[in-house]
């Protein structure tokens, strides 16, 4: 198994898994945080996808 942070080998039974460090572990956490990770969720039947906006805040 590989650290999804530095790609370094690490065994699951390491005290960090699935990372190989608490720094690794801490800047995915910063990752979260800063919004660089999304879960998406599909758009169920019948429901309207999100507008887009532009910078000016205008719609289209």
């Amino acid at each position: 198994m590989k650290c999804p942070i530095c790609k370094k080998e690490i065994t699951p039974a390491s005290e960090y898994s699935p990372f190989c460090s608490e720094r690794c572990k801490i800047i995915d956490l910063g990752n979260w945080a800063s919004e660089k990770y999304v879960i998406s969720t599909p758009i169920q039947p019948g429901e309207e996808p999100p507008e887009l906006h532009d910078d000016d805040g205008e719609s289209g």
